[in-house]
């Protein structure tokens, strides 16, 4: 599993033994699917040892998830419907010292069978109700692990805790801990423990999708990607917006385009995209706050048709339907989407869309929306952030949803009344890795596009929203 592999460095390191904990629904079963799955495709013998689920049931409940288990060789200590009638009774011993006897048995017996390098024991706590007290299953359940450990088997076994036995006296048992969990944000994965190798910390997000079972979206980690940038500066084909800008945006920064709703964030945000299409190179668009048909017929009513684009894979436009994607989800789609096809420019259309349509577990998500622009700064890619300021005039902020200390510059729009007349006026409040004009200068859009003005000399106060005339009191 590719997301799991990520984090383990690789994989499980083999001949150990690991555990996969967490309530009930969170997946556990589901990821000893995969771990048996990617043993059958190597060819390693594997044997799966079920106390809960009925073997037929197992394998037609994996079948829905994408995995043939027609031929997995499976134990199968489930509970039957005949021990609900059976009369016999223990008349000497206990029945735990008779079915744990049978168990261990049963265990071994298919073990010298199948001789499996994998094996998956589904759930291990079931053995605590085969067993008279708690020591003697620890006792029962650290020799299991022994034994499969001399046979040559790397062994998963997953855990559920309840309200009366925790399973913390587990862990001891095992080289590698994995706990999943599920709320009412999504389904999280961490690893919480891996002897003798490294891992990648903190909480991840987790899918069980049907047809492709569980899917874990390792978070962005922008320390791991470095690209070595020479600055290049990149023009945006209007030569008054290269003129604020000083030449162009530079490859590998980070942009953000700020203003209240309406003043031409997302248009002049696409107008940067489109620059980069010209020179035949992929931009990728995600918008947090309209679908992708109004995204395309306003941008043409603008000028700024992105069909063509769009039609030659130059550009892909993507609508973010609201609280269908974790933070962790979005990441991994971005960072798919760079690494696979080279792209160069990626638009985050929204950040207050962004932080309403996203969910994380206990993280803020300004943290995440940092950690990702981050990433993509790191491997060479130009990333433009569009946000809203609420107030349509007064003070002067360069953002409402304080991200702006992540940007290399900063592309401030809005509006102004001058005299009775709502117009608008944009400057550039930053700029990193490069000189900028600091004069403001009127903006508006109409059928051709973005337009920008001389500057505004002859005005005075103009970040305040009202400004004077040259000379005015």
């Amino acid at each position: 599993m590719d997301g799991l592999d990520t984090l383990l460095h690789g994989g499980f390191p083999p001949n150990r033994t690991y555990m996969v904990r967490g309530r009930s629904g969170t997946g556990k079963t589901i990821l000893g699917y995969h771990f048996l799955a990617a043993g059958i495709a190597d060819g390693e013998p594997v044997l799966y040892v079920t106390f809960e689920e009925p073997a037929a049931e197992l394998i037609a409940n994996a079948e829905t998830l994408g995995f043939d288990f027609s031929d997995l060789p499976i134990l199968d200590l489930s509970p039957t419907g005949g021990e609900f009638t059976d009369e016999e009774s223990y008349s000497v011993l206990k029945p735990s010292e008779v079915e744990g006897e049978s168990t261990k048995s049963a265990i071994a017996d298919a073990v010298e069978e199948h001789g499996p390098d994998r094996v998956v024991i589904d759930p291990l706590s079931q053995l605590r109700h085969l067993s008279p007290d708690e020591y003697q299953f620890n006792r029962t359940a650290a020799s299991l692990m022994r034994y499969l450990k001399d046979a040559g088997a790397t062994t998963l076994f997953t855990s559920q805790p309840d309200a009366q036995q925790a399973d913390e006296g587990l862990q001891y048992l095992c080289n590698g801990s994995v706990t999943v969990s599920r709320t009412d944000e999504g389904r999280f994965l961490e690893i919480e423990k891996l002897r003798g190798t490294d891992f990648r910390s903190g909480t991840h997000a987790l899918r069980i999708d049907d047809g492709r079972g569980v899917r874990v979206f390792p978070k962005v980690s922008p320390a791991n990607h470095h690209h070595a940038s020479a600055f290049e500066t990149v023009s945006s084909n209007v030569e008054s917006l290269d003129a604020l800008l000083g030449g162009g945006l530079e490859r590998g920064s980070i942009t953000l385009v700020s203003g209240p709703s309406g003043v031409g964030k997302s248009t002049t945000a696409t107008t940067l995209a489109r620059a980069f299409t010209a020179r035949n190179e992929r931009a990728a668009l995600y918008l947090f706050e309209e679908s992708a048909e109004s995204f395309t017929h306003r941008s043409a009513a603008v000028g700024l048709s992105v069909s063509e684009q769009i039609e030659s894979g130059d550009m892909v436009v993507e609508a973010i339907e609201p609280l269908t994607l974790s933070a962790d989800e979005f990441a991994d789609r971005v960072r798919t989407e760079v690494e696979e096809n080279d792209t160069k420019f990626v638009l985050i259309d929204g950040t207050a869309g962004y932080e309403l349509s996203l969910h994380a577990e206990g993280s803020d998500l300004r943290k995440e929306l940092h950690a990702l622009a981050r990433y993509l700064r790191n491997i060479g890619v130009t990333v433009v952030i569009t946000d809203e300021i609420q107030d349509v005039t007064g003070g002067f902020r360069a953002s409402d949803s304080h991200v702006s200390y992540l940007a290399d510059n900063i592309l401030f729009l809005r509006y102004i009344e001058v005299r009775g007349d709502v117009r608008k006026a944009a400057g550039v409040l930053k700029k990193r890795f490069g000189s900028f004009e600091s004069t403001l200068r009127s903006f508006r859009i109409d059928r051709d596009g973005i337009h920008i003005g001389d500057p505004l000399d002859d005005l005075r106060g103009v970040l305040t929203g009202t400004p004077t005339w040259d000379g005015e009191r």
